[in-house]
């Protein structure tokens, strides 16, 4: 018998139109994006769906964005009664494995991320910071060559550790541009740096005036404990107490997303199968270059529900 995780899918994934044809299809979807729409007192549903793609992009749209399409999708999958072993989300995803955990009511959840948007996006002014993804080097050497340029030209941290491979690094400007230098003086095969088209250095020390903001607004949401436990990225390790999901939402905001170390946390669980809810199939392709052989389903649309479910009830 299959051992599940439930796994969500965060900034990056967004795409105009998502979620639609499940809003169409069912009820439950489109309850969703009414809610969305409700707390926050405007028409979120009509950016995802009509666009344009340009404010979609916009840090405090996207947030929430995703965080709806998902869970819109969600409230149609959990109807089938599989339980999981644990959920987790990568970044703002990690609202979204709340909300399925039933530790937080997806209209508290939508205000949140985005509120957590907003703040992010008014942390550093625009230009004074940057992300680029490294392909194909060592997570410690690379550690080790952003502390070095750190202490010569300001924070550049790690950001996203996402698979053996392919970590993004996250910081000030100039940091992460010698950082990219000095790696690609190592003239090494395999080894690139690929500059992200972002708004801000997310997951970096410069994000902790947005994370003592968020701080005051999840202290006075209704936090609960979860039913099932949590892989919180900062820490990698599960959280089920309300107390312990808030601290791990502050934390995450101006920390690394330890992605890599999750999975392989979630396979100490006894996970075998991912169900990645949401749109795109980024976090699947993530997990099969930690380990090859797992088995995940990634659901979108009605025809990739019918698919997962088919393949899932088959076994």
């Amino acid at each position: 018998m299959s051992k599940y995780a439930f796994v969500f899918p965060g900034q990056g994934a967004q795409v105009v139109g998502m979620g639609k044809a499940m809003a169409d299809a069912y009820p439950e979807a489109a309850a969703i994006f009414k809610q969305a729409d409700e707390a926050l007192g405007f028409s979120l549903s009509e950016i995802i769906w009509e666009g344009p793609e340009d404010k979609l992009r916009l840090t405090y749209y996207t947030q929430p964005a995703i965080l709806t399409a998902s869970i819109a999708l969600y409230e149609v999958f959990k109807k089938e009664g599989i339980v999981p072993v644990c959920t987790a989300g990568h970044s703002l995803g990690e609202y979204s494995a709340l909300v399925a955990a039933g530790a937080l009511t997806f209209s508290d959840a939508v205000r949140l991320v985005h509120m957590r948007g907003t703040y992010m996006d008014e942390a550093v002014p625009a230009g004074q910071g940057a992300m680029s993804a490294v392909m194909g080097m060592d997570r410690e050497e690379l550690s080790a060559i952003c502390a070095d340029v750190s202490a010569a030209h300001g924070p550049v941290e790690l950001a996203n550790v996402n698979c053996p491979g392919q970590i993004v690094i996250s910081g000030k400007a100039e940091a992460v541009s010698k950082a990219g230098e000095v790696i690609k003086e190592l003239d090494r095969s395999g080894v690139r740096v690929i500059p992200l088209v972002v708004s801000g250095p997310f997951h970096s020390s410069l994000m902790a005036p947005a994370a003592d903001r968020l701080a005051e607004q999840l202290a006075a949401a209704d936090v609960r404990d979860a039913q099932v436990p949590v892989i919180a990225n900062c820490t990698a390790s599960p959280v089920s107490t309300a107390n312990e999901i808030r601290t791990a939402l502050k934390e995450q905001v101006a920390s690394a997303v330890l992605w890599e170390d999750s999975v392989r946390t979630m396979l100490e669980l006894g996970v075998d199968t991912f169900v990645e809810i949401g749109p795109g199939k980024v976090l699947s392709g993530l997990i099969k270059k930690v380990d090859r052989k797992l088995q995940t389903f990634s659901i979108q649309t009605p025809e990739t529900l019918d698919a997962a479910l088919a393949a899932i009830k088959g076994e």
